[in-house]
């Protein structure tokens, strides 16, 4: 899921907003103390099986990723001395409390790495070599940590097996590059508005045309294999420069027009006009159930028919979109509490209590929550079908942190060390 701004809108919906059932404080207390005593008998009672943990060598100050069958190990800056990133095997099922080193390859003594993955035999590393730096990805060999080849931007797949660098190379101006994976090789080159785009269509490796706006209103889609214009349309009346904000959702080009209340949208990869809806405060919009949901700044959400721009429901109340798997949504208030909302209505399923969400290595893994209850740390799956929690596991002395490639759950240990957990599903 891809997060742009689109811009303010100040126009209020047509259809009435649904108005979310307020929580009174004794609940909130009576829950409070229930969640307490089901911690305290679950971390005294009898006993949850203890997963054998892995510890993964770390010098303090280095960051974590992990893969989906390794775990990179980068080094914190220093001013002297060695520099290295690191790749070790996840334990398996058979061994689960050892991890091996695989390989070894030094870096700059300097420069900050921002995210780390791994993808088609190729282990990607996107960071900044200086504070005033554009951020750089740097591409490595995953079998043997040869460093292949650096260049500026961040990278996406393309549905042909080639790779995009998006890179904001000035504060005016950027590129969009398209270069070979093996080798960096550039293919073709297309510069870019910073403040215009690009916005990709298609999976997150599987990009198929790229989308700009123009500071003087053309809309241009570019094929992402070739780099060949397929489609250019003003969107502007006159020849005057606006900035206007752009995202794609789906098949679908959503536009705010500069000091306008409209939200537009137009088909891929024609732009033919769709429809032409009244929204509020437009941040970000996506996909949810079979609506299209937009959010608004003011953490309000807006669910509209994707084919039409008709408001099908609204609730302008404090909740936070969070995530959507199928028809269900799952939103997070100021109370830091999640709960589920059925995607068509808008209605509120259940709650599900107050959780720290772990980011899921794979777009279709089950939503991992932990929370704190004294030295441990509670971590359970999430379901938005049933609105339902299962416990996975409570462990001993976790700080958090953490991330997930289940059945493997990495976080960080009070004493500022990195352990590996395999978690029953």
């Amino acid at each position: 899921m891809s997060i742009i701004e689109l811009g303010e809108v100040r126009d209020e919906p047509e259809s009435p907003p649904t108005v979310r059932r307020p929580r009174a404080a004794s609940r909130r207390l009576r829950a409070g103390a229930v969640l307490l005593a089901a911690l305290v008998v679950l971390a005294g009672a009898a006993p949850v099986p203890r997963r054998a943990v892995a510890s993964v060598p770390t010098a303090p100050g280095a960051s974590t990723y992990l893969t989906e069958d390794s775990v990179v190990v980068v080094d914190a800056t220093t001013p002297t001395g060695d520099r290295y990133l690191t790749t070790y095997a996840l334990p398996t099922a058979n061994d689960d409390s050892v991890v091996r080193r695989r390989w070894r390859t030094p870096l700059a003594r300097t420069g900050d790495y921002l995210a780390v993955w791994a993808r088609r035999g190729l282990l990607l590393a996107a960071g900044v070599s200086a504070t005033s730096s554009p951020i750089e990805t740097t591409a490595f060999d995953a079998g043997t940590g040869r460093q292949l080849w650096r260049h500026p931007g961040v990278a996406r797949w393309t549905a042909d097996g080639g790779l995009l660098l998006v890179n904001d190379e000035s504060e005016e101006f950027g590129a969009v590059r398209k270069v070979t994976p093996d080798t960096g090789a550039v293919q073709w080159t297309v510069s870019v508005p910073v403040a215009g785009g690009p916005e990709l269509h298609g999976p997150p490796d599987q990009v198929d045309q790229l989308v700009l706006v123009r500071p003087t209103g053309e809309v241009q889609v570019y094929d992402a294999g070739s780099g060949r214009l397929l489609r250019d349309v003003d969107t502007l009346a006159g020849a005057r420069s606006a900035f206007q904000r752009v995202q794609v959702v789906g098949d679908l080009v959503l536009l705010v027009p500069p000091g306008s209340t409209r939200l537009v949208a137009y088909g891929l990869p024609g732009l033919d006009p769709v429809w032409t809806s009244p929204v509020p405060l437009v941040s970000w919009a996506t996909t949810c159930g079979d609506l299209l949901c937009v959010v608004q700044q003011t953490g309000g959400i807006q669910a509209i028919d994707p084919a039409t721009g008709a408001v099908r429901w609204a609730d302008p109340g404090p909740d936070m979109f969070v995530e959507i798997r199928g028809d269900r949504l799952l939103v997070t208030g100021p109370d830091q509490r999640y709960a589920v909302r059925d995607a068509a209505t808008g209605r509120e399923r259940i709650d599900l209590g107050e959780w720290q969400l772990v980011a899921p290595l794979r777009r279709d893994d089950e939503l991992i929550g932990v929370r704190s209850a004294g030295r441990q740390l509670v971590v359970a799956a999430l379901d938005l079908r049933t609105g339902g929690t299962r416990v996975l596991d409570v462990l001993p002395d976790v700080a958090g942190g953490c991330q997930a490639a289940l059945p493997v759950l990495l976080c960080r240990r009070l004493d500022g060390s990195t352990g590996l957990w395999r978690l029953a599903r």
